[in-house]
């Protein structure tokens, strides 16, 4: 059952993600929760980096729990490393849940489930005035 809920949340932000890539945007009134949430999903398990530029604050910061350590990544260096698995789809299952949410910023957590692990990303997006960007993204593995 919860294999049967993962596949159909999967769907589902597939869906959504479509849709909100068809809605052509040239300022921040279409940059909202679900369009940035939904590019960064699409960005990390499918490669697909359309809008990825447009929903990532210039100064967010990418941290990685390894092991003990805390590895902090610039803005740049994720989308090198995003640029070089451009168009490469993960074998994972993905889900989504609001862990807060106001009308200044939400935390959302991100799951991508693989056979062997489970990457949990804890994604902060804050309304900038000029519509939600990512400014935060914290990464643990289990």
């Amino acid at each position: 059952m919860k294999t049967l809920k993962s596949i159909l949340l999967g769907l589902t932000l597939l869906v959504v993600g479509s849709a909100a890539k068809a809605i052509p945007y040239s300022d921040g009134d279409n940059l909202t929760k679900t369009f940035a949430i939904n590019t960064y999903v699409d960005a990390m398990t499918r490669g697909k980096l359309q809008g990825l530029n447009d929903v990532v604050d210039q100064n967010a910061k990418f941290s990685l729990l390894s092991g003990k350590k805390i590895i902090t990544f610039t803005r740049d260096e994720i989308f090198q490393s995003l640029k070089l698995n451009k168009n490469v789809e993960q074998d994972c299952t993905t889900s989504t849940t609001i862990i807060q949410s106001n009308s200044d910023i939400t935390v959302v957590k991100v799951d991508m489930q693989y056979e062997r692990f489970v990457r949990s990303n804890y994604v902060t997006i804050a309304n900038t005035g000029k519509g939600w960007k990512i400014t935060n993204v914290y990464s643990v593995f289990k």
